[in-house]
């Protein structure tokens, strides 16, 4: 009983797999995860989409993965069953197709000659020996697996193209298999990250959209220069960066990347995704030793590197740029450092009369946001220097090629399925009282248009070769 148990397991998990309809429902499962897919943002698309659901229903779909499918278990477990199923259906079919590709059929079978047409027989007269080597060779040259016999008063010929049209379908099963199985490889084994670089800077590093954790490339990129062009009405009409590649500190490629014109290094794509403005290194100051606007030095002050203060007494320095806080613009962190004393911090607003009327009373009368904090200097913030960071989108997918390779075979799988076919030809050759009576059979597995004008045209160049000495 136990044994018969266990013989019986891998017939049902077999017959389960090699179920056709198997393949239907998971098609059909595969649509309908697709058209989820397209419908619910996925990834960095899905942050303003979840603010709509609800707390519960935000549960649900981040425990089924619904704003990462295509990367979730479940989906590649979907995609293991339909590849298990493809494998199973093609060597439980396997055998059959082959048997049909090796077959030799009999050359004398008398089926195929049953209820022919009459436009597929003829007489002819002339030396049999001589109309039999002629067909020899007019059917070696057009038919492979040519076999003949000599059976009674009758000449038998069996001749055979396109069989290798039988096995079309597991081209095309094959292809579904590699697009699969490169899907899965990208899946596991590529990335899709994200990282801004400063216009004259570089790095090695790039975030993953997902987790949000750093990943590093194994070379640098540098963003050698960004430019942006617009329309008239200020929107960009279109922005590129230029940048180097390096690899242990040496330039080895150097690339321009648009929208729509991604580039690859190292099986690293990356794409023109955005672009904006942070500050430089430098700020533009006016400093005052006197009465506010009096006596002012304009100086250039490169971000944490002291500077003499105009009158001596000390050094000052930029400890921290800020493009905008809260709302206020620009301001600049100055530490000063006297000859004598302790340091003294304080921010200093380009916008300072509006800031200081913004700001609550406690704050406006705080050392930390007066601009004339150091007696007898006052700060005053020109500008900020800004520089363009351009945004890249960093992709790897080792599995695109694999994925193309599936396609290509789709393709030749898909043509040979549908446009070539199985044609099997006989050829009787009997003699009569009339004359030596040649008919000529044909069967195939497809396409029967293609198969009677096979036919007929091999009757017609058989009429041409054997009744040339009449006409």
């Amino acid at each position: 009983m136990t044994k018969s148990k266990s013989q019986g397991r891998p017939s049902v998990i077999w017959g389960f797999f090699s179920s056709v309809k198997l393949t239907f429902v998971l098609l059909i499962i595969l649509a309908l995860v697709s058209i989820v897919g397209t419908l619910i943002p996925q990834q960095e698309g899905a942050a303003e989409f979840a603010r709509d659901l609800s707390p519960a229903m935000l549960r649900i779909f981040t425990a089924l993965d619904f704003f990462n499918m295509y990367q979730s278990l479940w989906f590649r477990v979907l995609i293991g069953f339909l590849a298990m199923n493809l494998i199973v259906c093609s060597l439980d079919r396997f055998a059959g197709t082959w048997r049909r590709f090796t077959a030799r059929p009999e050359p004398d079978r008398k089926r195929p000659f049953e209820h022919l047409p009459p436009a597929q027989t003829f007489l002819a007269r002339g030396r049999r020996d001589e109309m039999v080597a002629g067909v020899n060779r007019l059917l070696g040259s057009r038919y492979r697996k040519l076999r003949k016999k000599e059976a009674g008063t009758g000449h038998f010929f069996y001749g055979e193209r396109g069989g290798y049209s039988l096995f079309g379908v597991y081209l095309v099963h094959t292809s579904v298999l590699l697009i699969l199985a490169g899907s899965l490889v990208g899946s596991f084994f590529g990335f899709d990250a994200y990282v801004n670089i400063l216009e004259g800077e570089q790095t090695g590093t790039v975030r993953l959209r997902r987790t949000m954790e750093p990943l590093k490339l194994g070379f640098q990129v540098r963003c050698n220069r960004f430019n942006v062009e617009f329309y008239d009405n200020g929107s960009p009409k279109e922005y590129r960066s230029d940048l180097s590649f390096l690899v242990d500190g040496k330039v080895v490629a150097e690339k321009s990347v648009l929208v729509n014109h991604p580039v690859e290094f190292m099986g690293v794509t990356f794409y023109q995704a955005n672009y904006g403005k942070a500050p430089g290194k430098r700020v533009h100051l006016n400093v005052s030793s006197g009465s506010a606007g009096s006596g002012a030095t304009h100086m250039d002050v490169e971000q944490g590197k002291p500077v003499p203060l105009p009158g001596g007494g000390g050094t000052f320095q930029v400890v921290d740029m800020r493009g905008d806080i809260m709302n206020m613009g620009p301001a600049v962190l100055i530490s000063v450092k006297p000859d004598q004393g302790r340091p003294v911090e304080f921010w200093v607003f380009k916008h300072w009369e509006m800031v200081r009327k913004m700001l609550p009373e406690p704050m406006r009368k705080s050392p930390k946001f007066d601009p004339a904090g150091f007696k007898p200097y006052t700060f005053y913030l020109e500008a900020l220097e800004t520089r363009y960071y351009t945004g890249l989108q960093a992709n790897r997918d080792p599995g695109v090629p694999v994925v193309w390779a599936g396609c290509f075979l789709m393709i030749a799988g898909l043509f040979i399925t549908f446009f070539l076919s199985h044609k099997r030809i006989w050829v009787r050759l009997r003699e009569t009282g009339k004359g030596m009576e040649i008919s000529v059979a044909g069967m195939s597995n497809k396409n029967p248009v293609g198969l009677q004008r096979e036919v007929e045209g091999l009757v017609d160049d058989l009429k041409d070769l054997l009744l040339r000495k009449k006409g």
